[in-house]
């Protein structure tokens, strides 16, 4: 991804910015979430290391890390909004994940 576009797009762990309901409606249609109720992805959400990717205020992208910090990090649920793939936008975001220093020292 070229930086020009790398500076319009930026990852965040604030949970207060996540978007639940763009979350929901993605994951609900997925092969992998077929159907999800939105109580369970609140909760997946809650109990979870999560990253949003965010064009000024709005997300483009999601994706959470199920992690004790110490022997296990499963990184779940990833996924651009269709008009924003094709950008190098989704290989940038997950290489920020592996590489976010509070996932350092897990065991891999």
């Amino acid at each position: 991804m070229n930086e020009k576009l790398k500076h319009k797009f930026y990852i965040s762990t604030d949970k207060s910015k996540l978007d639940i309901q763009i979350i929901h409606n993605f994951l609900q249609t997925s092969y992998w979430a077929e159907n999800i109720l939105l109580a369970l992805v609140e909760k997946s959400i809650k109990n979870s290391l999560c990253f949003g990717l965010y064009e000024g205020n709005q997300q483009v992208g999601f994706a959470r890390v199920i992690t004790d910090y110490a022997t296990s990090a499963l990184l779940k649920d990833v996924f651009i909004l269709e008009p924003y793939r094709g950008q190098g936008l989704g290989k940038w975001f997950v290489e920020y994940i592996l590489e976010y220093p509070e996932l350092q020292d897990v065991q891999r």
